[in-house]
């Protein structure tokens, strides 16, 4: 998207090649202690004498090597007292570099930025758009409370800017300025809800970030603007969409009912494995409840889709955590695919996935089972990756794989990673505990781990079979009489913890082993660690209270040594114990059941994932990685039990219909009045439904149109009929009309086969002037207020002349003809001149007249496609003549064809949904179009000099279809006929601030005058200007609204690159074209 990539331009020259970042290098004193300081000194003075230089080419050299410098991380602050003096250069390219620094050091020195708000201000109505985002970039990042008015005013102004890279910034600016004053919350939410409608996607993600971190809870800010959100998503840069996804998972839990049916938690191959015929049954009609999705919710799902295929992980992660949390359990499927692909990224982004895939496997293992290979261990991952695919093997193990799985772990043991085999031996554990049929394989394959010479392998496994002894302890005696004698050789403290704990417990079973256990356990008593010491203790009260003839004495023997050890832990166990199990005259109540308190049965431990109770975190998040809420966590609700009423997405079209209609129209229109009423009425029932849907109207499909390019050229004869009929034509002009018409349909005949080699030219003006959403609603406000006045006083004495002349106009001068008129002037008949001068299109100037357009594009724009119409379709085209419904109007053609088999009734426009100050001349209702059949009517439409959509409704009898019209900025233009003379004293007029220019390189077959005339006239309406010089092309137009001259200057250079300037009072509307005219001049 042209609009959206902002880049700084590049400098080349021969002598000033320096690399970005180059540092200037100076020779270090050996003998100078100080040497290499001085060297820094030196080099700084270096760049502050060139930043204070006279000449542009040496500031320009210093500040690309102080932004080198902070590139690698050098500190350059000293430098800016110098850096800023340079804040107010009139050479653009320093003055970006000076931005960039200044936000990189503006909260550091705010004492000095303050010294330069005022030249900060004036940069905000600078008519360069980087100059004005990189302004606001400054003034928000001096941290300083006393200019948050000042603050506050820029962001207001920038958020209403024409640029949307401006617009963009005022979002940014945003949250530094709420982190700075809280307080400003309400009038920060007022911007908010203003850049919330904005349509372009560049401000989309921004704002949405500015929304979440201002005012999270304000759900009612979205409702209107959810719809949108979803459609632009797609186009929103990554970074913007990750923002976007997140509030909207937010939003959907609190407005939706779950798509989620009760019971469908487990997998399709766990549930009803037991149950019998009538218990399934039961279940199954309770799943029959019938559920309907809400449109809006299925819309969120379904634009979300595509973006699963994002080279972004980020993205894919955000869809996926989507899907989790609000996706009916059927479709969650289609994410696993994408999150397995992104285990081929970095370790780091790996980490995150596999954390997020290691939650999801224990809910739904069935999602990842398929891919069950993916999660295999390769030697080269890290181990905190190896023991995420543990942890995910172990989610996924069944019946089905676990003999796999469990020859995959044997491998993993002999791991030089001893961390990473610990980990796998606790895999094998948990496995033999979920699954019951290979506890004993498990168990048996754990003992043998017993004899590794690794001691942290033994240690593991002493520790896991001792959690799996606990589930079956009368089966496995010899186990524990093995584990003792390992008691000698193993170290590791939880290890022999582990045993000791075993014996004790078992006593009664090894009643031989245990006691001796004990003595030589008493032996190296002191030199245990605490945790070893501990179970000694525990072990000798266990013995003491059920085998008190052999132990009794070497009990007493440990609780003296404990009862003098360093650790008060140890202490007071030994203490506790004593008044236990020895029974005194001060003895309690408790040594009565101090056997039952020892030798209780214990439950057996829980083997679980580390994961489960993560899932009440939202998937992706910084809360989910840690395990634990931080900071600026925001929760997502519940399901509501009933869904919130659906209709508060809707967006208004009724009122802005009724409000745009334009009051003082003329008396033919009051037939329209009831029609509209109508339309209103039968849109009211169909606005659930219209407005569920995405705009269809801008799916186009390339065959329907090559098949109706033919069409619309024949079919634009009978508009002209139709539109003229019953208005009373005099004797001569309906003569000449019926000549005229046997000429066009001949001509028209050639436009559809030019139409398909004019397609490829004009598809790049197409995809350029669809992202210039740049015209803001403030100034097409003052524009309409400034020919307000103009409009009344000639209203009574244009509107009677206005019908008369233009019915009664010889339109066929402006018929389409899509052969290129390579002639410079084109001649102008006398009575086309009066009639043109009646219809006060012209300026005020009596030297600019309204020409003739020199050449008239034959390509068709899809409106409506026949699928989406339901076999209605129609394609619209500008046809670049004078509106006859109004001089500030674009006249477009639209031709309807009926390709369905029966008739289609009452094609009437509907509701509009306009920006504000656009207006609509709609079409008079169709009453019936046979099958098969083809119609073209005119409509005119105001577009205020901007390229904004115009949207409305498109009825008939039965169906309303949403359908927009987006004019090139080619076509917001008349062609205008001057001199040269008056063409440079009009430029002289408009220089400075009001001209733009660009430097084209091309091949020199490209800069022939015929092939600069075809190209310009292609993209534009513009008309030629006589030009005096071989090497210089002109051309005129005025904008269609407000009658603001655009001239265009090609001017050829040496060699194989020309000028291209533009000079009008529209400077919005001048960039837009140059960077339109820019490529096609530029291509071959």
């Amino acid at each position: 998207m042209s609009s959206n990539s902002f880049a700084y331009n590049e400098q080349s020259g021969g002598g000033e090649a320096t690399e970005l970042g180059q540092e200037a290098t100076s020779t270090i004193s050996p003998s100078g202690a100080f040497g290499l300081f001085s060297s820094d000194m030196k080099k700084n003075e270096d760049l502050k004498q060139m930043l204070e230089s006279n000449k542009d080419s040496a500031k320009l050299d210093a500040m690309k090597r102080i932004v080198g410098m902070i590139a690698k991380g050098k500190n350059a602050s000293e430098l800016f007292p110098a850096v800023v003096k340079n804040v107010a250069s009139k050479n653009i390219e320093i003055k970006k570099l000076v931005y960039v620094y200044l936000v990189r050091y503006a909260e550091e020195q705010q004492d000095l930025a303050l010294l330069s708000i005022s030249t900060f201000q004036r940069a905000l109505k600078d008519p360069n758009q980087l100059i004005r985002a990189s302004a606001l970039r400054v003034l928000s990042s001096i941290r300083v409370p006393i200019i948050v008015p000042i603050m506050m005013l820029a962001i207001k102004e920038a958020s209403a800017d024409l640029s949307p890279y401006v617009r963009k910034n005022a979002a940014h600016a945003i949250q530094k300025l709420y982190s700075l004053d809280p307080g400003q919350k309400e009038m920060l939410i007022e911007i908010i809800e203003k850049l919330l409608k904005d349509k372009s996607t560049l401000v989309a993600g921004s704002v949405v970030m500015a929304f979440e971190e201002v005012c999270p809870d304000r759900i009612d800010l979205i409702h209107k603007n959810y719809r949108k959100l979803c459609n632009l998503l797609v186009d929103v840069e990554e970074w913007g969409q990750v923002v976007i996804i997140h509030m909207l998972t937010r939003y959907a839990r609190t407005q939706f009912v779950s798509p989620w049916k009760e019971g469908d938690g487990l997998e399709d191959n766990e549930k009803d494995f037991y149950d019998s015929d009538e218990e399934q049954k039961e279940k199954a009609d309770k799943r029959k409840r019938p559920y309907a999705m809400d449109p809006d919710h299925r819309l969120l799902i379904r634009n979300t889709k595509p973006l699963l295929q994002s080279r972004n992980a980020a993205v894919v992660m955000a869809v996926a955590q989507l899907y989790w949390h609000i996706a009916p359990k059927s479709e969650a499927g289609i994410i696993s695919k994408s999150l397995v692909r992104l285990l081929r990224s970095n370790r780091e982004v790996q980490y995150i996935v596999l954390q997020n895939i290691a939650t999801m496997s224990i809910q739904r293992k069935g999602m990842f089972e398929p891919y069950l290979k993916s999660f295999y261990v390769r030697s080269t991952d890290p181990t905190m990756i190896k023991i995420l695919k543990l942890e995910i093997l172990t989610n996924l193990a069944n019946e089905a794989n676990i003999s796999t799985l469990l020859r995959e772990f044997q491998t993993y043991v002999k791991s030089q990673d001893k961390q990473f085999a610990a980990a796998t031996i606790q895999t094998i554990g948990r496995c033999a505990t979920s699954i019951t049929e290979v506890s004993d394989t498990c168990l048996n394959g754990l003992v043998c781990l017993l004899s590794n010479r690794d001691e942290i392998v033994v240690a593991e496994s002493v520790v896991v079979i001792k959690k799996l002894l606990q589930m079956q302890p009368i089966q496995h005696g010899e186990i524990i009489k093995h584990m003792a004698k390992l008691l000698d050789s193993i170290t590791v403290p939880v290890a022999r913890a582990s045993i000791l704990w075993l014996i004790g417990e078992n006593c009664e079973r090894v009643p031989k082993i245990a006691p001796d256990v004990l003595r030589k356990t008493a032996k190296s008593f002191t030199s245990e660690d605490d945790l070893v010491k501990l179970q000694i203790l525990n072990l000798g009260a266990k013995l003491y209270l059920t085998n008190s003839k052999q132990t009794k004495l070497l009990t007493q023997y440990i609780l003296n040594l404990g009862k003098y050890d360093q650790n008060y832990d140890i202490r007071d166990r030994t203490r506790f114990i004593r008044q236990l199990i020895v029974p005194n005259e001060k003895s309690g109540a408790l040594s009565k059941y101090a056997k039952k308190i020892f030798l209780a049965q214990k439950p057996a431990p829980l083997l679980e994932s580390p994961f489960k109770d993560r899932d009440h975190f939202q998937l992706g998040t910084l809360s989910h990685t840690l395990n634990t809420k931080a900071a600026g966590y925001l929760e997502l609700s519940n399901w509501p039990e009933v869904a919130p009423d659906p209709s508060v997405r809707n967006v208004e079209v009724i009122e802005l219909a009724k409000e745009w209609t334009p009051a003082g129209k003329a008396k033919k229109e009051n037939p329209d009045e009831k029609f509209y009423s109508e339309s209103e009425e039968e849109e009211d029932s169909s606005e659930s439904s219209s407005d569920s849907e995405s705009a269809s109207g801008s799916e186009s499909g390339e065959d329907e149109e090559e098949d109706h390019s033919g069409d619309s050229g024949e079919d634009s004869g009978e508009s002209g009929s139709e539109s003229e009929a019953g208005k009373g034509r005099a004797a001569k002009h309906a003569k000449a009309r019926g000549k005229g018409d046997s000429k066009d349909v001949d001509k028209e005949k050639e436009n559809s086969k030019t139409s398909e080699s004019s397609s490829g030219e004009s598809s790049s003006i197409e995809e350029s002037s669809s992202d210039s959403e740049s015209e803001s609603e403030s100034e097409s406000e003052s524009e309409s207020r400034k020919i307000t006045k103009e409009k009344e006083k000639k209203a009574k004495q244009d509107r009677n002349p206005l019908t008369k002349d233009v019915s009664l106009l010889d339109l066929d001068d402006f018929n389409p003809v899509s052969s290129p008129v390579v002639l410079p002037t084109p001649a102008l008949s006398p009575s086309l001149i009066a009639d043109l001068e009646g219809l006060n299109l012209s300026a005020t100037s009596s030297v600019i007249s309204v020409s003739t357009p020199v050449f008239v594009p034959g390509k068709t724009h899809v409106l409506l496609h026949r699928m989406s119409g339901k076999g209605l379709a129609a394609h619209y085209f500008f046809p670049r003549q004078p509106c006859i419904f109004g001089d500030k109007m674009v006249s477009v053609q639209i031709t309807l064809n009926n390709t369905t088999d029966q008739k289609i009734e009452n094609i009437h426009i509907g509701g509009k949904k306009l920006p504000m100050g656009m207006q609509m001349h709609v079409f008079n209702p169709i009453e019936s179009l046979e099958p098969a059949g083809s119609i073209t009517v005119s409509v005119g439409i105001d577009f205020c000099d901007s390229t904004q959509t115009a949207s409305f409704q498109l009825c008939t009898k039965d169906d309303c279809f949403s359908v927009n019209i987006q004019p090139p900025i080619g076509e917001l233009l008349l062609p205008v006929a001057m001199s040269e003379k008056d063409f440079k004293k009009e430029q002289g007029m408009l220089s400075g601030m009001n001209e733009t220019s660009t430097t084209i390189i091309a091949a020199p077959q490209n800069f022939a005058s015929s092939v600069i005339l075809q190209k310009v006239v292609n993209v534009a309406n513009v008309g030629v200007v006589p030009s005096g010089q071989d090497n210089v092309h002109r051309f005129a137009a005025k904008t269609v609204h407000s009658g603001s001259l655009m001239l265009v200057t090609v001017e050829l250079k040496e060699g194989s690159t020309a000028q291209l300037i533009i000079n009008t009072e529209k400077t919005v509307i001048g960039s837009v074209l140059l960077r339109e005219l820019k490529p096609v001049l530029s291509q071959g």
